[in-house]
Formats: structure tokens, C-alpha cells, sequence
């Protein structure tokens, strides 16, 4: 009798489950047809709107910081698996605060394109490999509205879920792509209203992803979207902050155009490995460099200290690796975070494993406390902070210094100060680091001296709000460390920036 009821249990099961599926196929044919789905092979849009460099805010409070995009085309091969992207950003009328290369000195064209695995820009004709960005840009051709309704015609596991939103109704067709899971919100006319998923990042976790679109016109028999809403975010529960809009004004189906190449060099390249490479900068001082970003490594009596916990944790692994071996037995008691853009803020959850304190702004230790240093699972991509939650959760908070003007580090044998950068246009609560008795400073994003041989950098007004700082605190440099770049000496910065502040009248935030 127990062995007939369990099979007849299974039984029931296998209908429901196949009854369920068989419902949600017959909504997404459906919401095909209402779309014209069927007819299309590939796409080319184009319109203009504006874009927001993701995690670049002037405080980690406020919404990513505002660009105007006066032109934008958009290239999708449905079934080569290919996209192209060219974009204008332009500074227009827009706030000049933020990261994210404001303010822009002219309009940039950028050109990003994906072929299955591989990705790439453009920097003039010149393709740069960006192998890192592949699957990410791959995940987004699959978020456009015809591209989810391919992707679930091939799911396995479409299902068909209901809510009430607002007091209406709404369905909703789930399924997963590889590690991502995609939900598609359908409207009243059987048109994709919404598709999100979440993509990982190195300070929020499991990040949310939204595309919102409407305003739907018909194209040559197939319904596409006018307004194309994108949000990139923050924190669980959100629905993230304004990332892209885009106002078509074209949309070609079926397209003639050329298929897209992957460039030799695009096809070669792979995924570089982490480097770290030290430079001793005075006794007991390193610059750790090998990357787009560096640290700085300073000894004390019983301790260590690091300057800036770039990118994410692979480089922070690295970073510490090369600290163990410059600086063995010694703990590393704090790091010290310059500001909270994500490139620089990326790596600091390792350091907490490690057990050193964050020293940073004030003004960012709520978005810290609340985001970054959140314990909970990261699935998409785990690193030591979420893989052993819950012990470290329920055992030890990861301790945050605040600094509000001034911070000193300080032992016997040496003193490291951090100042608050006042009257700055690129990140509220922005610190530089000092060391009076190396006579180095310490910067990130405000000045990086040029190259051997390499033209000087044009002065931009971080650069004369760093020198103002310099001399309101009379500081006295003879080495200029920036967390881009090589170190230079203080007498090519006088010259390249004192006579232009000089002459400029200073702002007030």
C-alpha cells in the first residue's frame, strides 16, 4: 500500500511539474507572436539618452554620476551570439562630481563588442582584449527583449510564477543561464515589461541588474521597445541605482551587416594573471604595483600597514602574499582605503579575514557596514568573507577607523598621517596619506606623475585641489605616490601645477 501511494505521489508530481511547464511554454509562445519574435534573426538600434558610470558616485550615498550620451548603436546577431555597442559620453550641462573620468574634457566614442567568448573595445581601430568582460556581455545580449524570449524557448527549466505588483496582476518567466537566474515580467499587451538578474561584483555581492522597457513601436512587423531603463545596484531589496537609458529612434531588423571577426589579438588573449611587484621606496616602505592600481606597504614596530585594497580579492590574495613574504611575522593591523569607488574599494573584505581594521572617511561607514562588509552568501561568485559565515558573523565584526580631517598610525619608529582632501570634485571623503618623515605622499585618482619619456599630464582640477591641500597643510614632499602610475618627484608636480592654481580662484564645494 506505501509503495502504491508513493507512486502514485510521483505520479501527481511529474503532472503538476509538466502541467506547470506546459503553462509557461504557452505564455511564452504567446508573448512570441504578440512580439513578432519568430522573424527575428538579428537587430540594429540606435537613439540617444544618457549613462552613469557604475560605482563612481561622488558619495556612497548618492546615485551613480550623470553623463549625456548623444549618440548610441547597438548591434545584436541573435544567432552568431554577437553584439556591438558604440556609445558617445558627453560632460553636457551635468553635475562635474564623480568618478568615472569627470569631468569628461571632450565627448569619447566607446565601442565594446562580444563574439561567444571573447570581448573587446575599441581604441581608435585598435581592438583591446578584454576577456574579462566575455561572459557578462554575452549574459546581456540574452537580457534585450527578443533575446529573453530566445533564451527561454532553449531553457530547460522555464517556469511560469504569478504576483500581485501595485495591486495588478503580473506573470512572471523564470529560468536560469548557466549561474544566472533571469526573470522576465510581462504586461497587460503580452510584452516584456522587465528582465533582471544579478551579475557579481567585488563590493555588492550578488549585484541586481534590471532592463526596464516601454513605449513599444512596431518595427517592420516586430515590437520593439522605445525607452530602454537600465539600473545597476545597490544592496538586497533594491531596484539599484540609474545606470543607462537609451530613446530609440531607429530599429532595423534582420539588418544587412558584416559579420563580426574576432581579431587575432582578441583571439590570442586570455585573462592576465595577478602580479605584484615591490619597490622599495625608503626603509620600511614599499610600492606594490604590477596592476592598473598599487599598494603601498609601510612596516611599523609590531605591524604593517596597507594603502589602498584595490579591484577585488584576487589582487588583495596577491597584495598580502607579497607583505608576508616583505614582512614576515608581522600582522597586518590596518588598511588604509583612500575612497569608496569600487575599483578602489574592491579588496578591502579580505583584509577584515586577514584581521586588519579599515581606515577610511566617515562618510563612508554605513555603505560599508551595510553593503561591503555584508557576510551573507555571495553564490555568484564567493570569496572568504561569505564562505565562512555564519562563525564570522556571529564571532566578530569587522572593525572600521573613521577619519573625519585628520588620522595618525603611529608607533615608536614612525608616523603615517591621513588628511581629509578638502574642496574635492571627484569623491566626497577622499583621503591622502602622508609620511612626514620619508617626505611621501600618497594619492589616489588626483595626480599621477607621466612616464619616462611620456608628455606631461594635462593639470585637471584634482590636481590643483590636491596642491591647495598641500599647501594649506604645509606639507613638506619630496615624493609624490600615486595609486596609478609611477612615483615622481615633488619638484615636476610645482611645476606642472603650482602657477596654474596659483592663477585659478579656489572653489568651494
Amino acid at each position: 500500500m506505501t509503495r502504491r501511494f508513493g507512486l502514485l505521489l510521483a505520479l501527481i508530481l511529474i503532472v503538476t511539474v509538466t502541467s506547470m511547464a506546459q503553462d509557461a511554454r504557452t505564455v511564452l509562445r504567446t508573448v512570441s507572436t504578440a512580439m513578432g519574435e519568430d522573424t527575428v534573426r538579428s537587430i540594429q538600434y540606435s537613439g540617444k539618452g544618457w549613462i552613469r558610470p557604475v560605482g563612481q558616485s561622488f558619495s556612497p550615498n548618492d546615485d551613480w554620476p550623470n553623463l549625456d550620451m548623444p549618440a548610441y548603436t547597438r548591434t545584436i546577431d541573435y544567432n552568431a551570439r554577437t553584439s556591438i555597442e558604440t556609445l558617445t559620453r558627453s560632460q553636457g550641462r551635468n553635475a562635474r562630481r564623480g568618478g568615472g573620468g569627470i569631468p569628461l574634457a571632450a565627448d569619447q566614442q566607446q565601442t565594446s563588442a562580444v563574439n561567444g567568448n571573447y570581448a573587446w573595445t575599441l581604441q581608435g581601430s585598435n581592438p583591446v582584449p578584454t576577456p574579462q568582460n566575455a561572459e557578462q556581455w554575452q549574459l546581456e545580449i540574452w537580457l534585450t527583449p527578443h533575446g529573453f524570449l530566445k533564451a527561454a524557448t532553449q531553457a530547460k527549466d522555464l517556469k511560469l510564477s504569478k504576483a500581485v505588483v501595485d495591486g495588478k496582476k503580473i506573470d512572471f518567466l523564470s529560468f536560469t543561464m548557466g549561474k544566472y537566474r533571469i526573470n522576465g515580467q510581462l504586461n497587460e499587451q503580452n510584452l516584456i515589461e522587465r528582465v533582471q538578474t544579478w551579475v557579481p561584483n567585488p563590493v555588492l555581492g550578488d549585484m541586481f541588474w534590471e532592463a526596464r522597457f516601454t513605449d513599444y513601436k512596431e518595427f517592420s512587423g516586430v515590437k520593439f521597445p522605445t525607452v530602454l531603463h537600465y539600473h545597476q545596484g545597490i544592496g538586497r531589496g533594491s531596484t539599484g541605482h540609474n545606470w543607462t537609458e537609451v530613446d530609440v529612434d531607429k530599429a532595423q531588423i534582420n539588418p544587412t551587416v558584416a559579420a563580426l571577426t574576432v581579431p587575432d589579438a582578441v583571439r590570442t588573449a586570455s585573462i592576465p594573471a595577478v602580479r605584484v611587484q615591490s619597490q622599495k621606496l625608503a626603509n620600511g616602505v614599499w610600492l606594490l604595483a604590477g596592476g592598473s592600481h598599487n599598494s603601498v606597504l609601510v612596516e611599523f614596530k609590531d605591524f604593517v600597514t596597507v594603502v589602498e585594497a584595490p579591484l577585488n580579492e584576487a589582487r588583495s590574495l596577491a597584495v598580502i602574499a607579497e607583505v608576508e613574504k616583505l614582512v614576515p611575522n608581522k600582522p597586518i593591523r590596518y588598511v588604509v582605503n583612500t575612497h569608496h569607488h569600487f575599483d578602489h574599494s574592491g579588496g578591502l573584505r579580505t583584509y577584515t579575514v586577514h584581521g586588519a581594521a579599515i581606515v577610511t572617511s566617515q562618510v563612508n561607514r554605513e555603505f560599508y557596514e551595510k553593503y561591503l562588509l555584508d557576510p551573507n552568501p555571495r553564490t555568484l561568485e564567493p570569496d572568504l568573507l561569505s564562505s565562512i559565515n555564519p562563525w564570522f558573523a556571529q564571532n566578530r565584526v569587522p572593525p572600521i577607523e573613521t577619519v573625519n580631517d585628520k588620522y595618525v598610525i603611529s608607533d615608536d619608529v614612525r608616523t603615517l598621517d591621513l588628511y581629509l582632501v578638502q574642496g574635492l570634485q571627484h569623491s566626497a571623503g577622499m583621503l591622502m596619506v602622508y609620511l612626514p618623515a620619508e617626505k611621501i605622499l600618497i594619492n589616489a585618482d588626483l595626480y599621477s606623475p607621466a612616464a619616462p619619456g611620456a608628455s606631461a599630464p594635462a593639470v585637471s582640477a584634482s590636481m590643483t585641489t590636491l596642491y591647495r591641500n598641500i599647501q594649506r597643510l604645509k606639507l613638506d614632499i619630496a615624493q609624490h605616490v600615486p595609486i596609478h602610475g609611477i612615483v615622481g618627484p615633488h619638484p615636476d608636480f610645482l611645476k606642472l601645477v603650482g602657477s596654474a592654481a596659483n592663477q585659478e580662484r579656489p572653489r568651494v564645494d
